[in-house]
């Protein structure tokens, strides 16, 4: 959806405050900005940055920073500049699997080699009828062990954490709850992201259980963090919880968004 879509469905639902987190690309900051003060709404600029941490594809967002600071768009570029080449390597697994086309059927969902990723290939396997939806997509072909699998290296901990702080943003741990990490596992996680200047985890997400909004919540209380909330939302067919319609924080927590209030467009 375009970011002028996605502020219309999130003012529909009543939200108030609204960031827009693309996936490793910041371009459609000042079309939601202008989008959100259009319906009334504050805005916070956004990005979900992929990771690699223990071996696993973290989410770190950023909130609340300068777009248009080279630090952060340098540090975006750079993390997407492994992503055509492994489009490719995927296609190649799905060939030989008996997908043929695979690179150019997704390429039609994304326009941009430099911002392909799973989620387009997913898209191409359902509208291409080898899937009903991209859950089962992923189930079969897309993680680990399954034909169109293809590991990457994002970006450390560290950088992208350093690229929000440092122009002028909080890091946020996007729905923790999503890893599979042992104990000792997460446990790091949370320790280095606060050693390297994180602040906030998202504890009530719609990748998250209900079990497991308790659970973040006593992580960011005994890590000290503050508190995010956010719905996860792709598209109406993609994902679970839509724009504005996840339960109120738990009343104990700081929310993120108290940290930004000087931030708030």
């Amino acid at each position: 959806m375009t970011p002028e879509q996605l502020a219309a469905r999130a003012s529909a639902n009543g939200v108030e405050l609204w960031a827009l987190t693309d996936h490793d690309e910041i371009g459609g900051q000042q079309r939601a900005a202008a989008a959100a003060k259009a319906h009334g709404m504050k805005y916070l600029t956004g990005a979900e940055i992929s990771v690699t941490f223990a071996g696993e594809t973290v989410h770190i967002v950023g909130l609340g920073f300068d777009a248009s600071n080279p630090l952060i768009l340098d540090g975006l570029a750079a993390t997407r500049d492994g992503r055509g080449p492994r489009a490719m390597e995927m296609a190649a697994g799905l060939a030989a699997a008996g997908i043929p086309g695979a690179f150019e059927g997704a390429l039609k969902f994304v326009g941009n080699p430099a911002l392909i990723s799973r989620t387009h290939f997913a898209r191409f396997l359902v509208e291409s009828g080898f899937c009903n939806d991209t859950y089962e997509v992923f189930r079969k072909y897309l993680t680990e062990g399954k034909p169109g699998y293809v590991p990457h290296r994002w970006a450390a901990l560290k950088d992208a954490v350093h690229w929000i702080t440092h122009t002028g943003g909080i890091a946020v741990i996007a729905h923790p709850g999503r890893y599979k990490f042992t104990a000792n596992e997460e446990y790091a996680l949370f320790s280095e992201f606060k050693d390297h200047g994180g602040r906030a985890v998202e504890v009530v997400t719609g990748s998250h259980t209900v079990a497991e909004y308790t659970e973040y919540a006593s992580m960011a209380k005994e890590f000290g963090l503050a508190a995010s909330r956010g719905s996860d939302f792709h598209s109406p067919s993609e994902s679970h919880t839509d724009l504005g319609t996840l339960p109120y924080l738990p009343g104990h927590l700081t929310p993120v968004w108290e940290l930004l209030a000087d931030r708030i467009q």
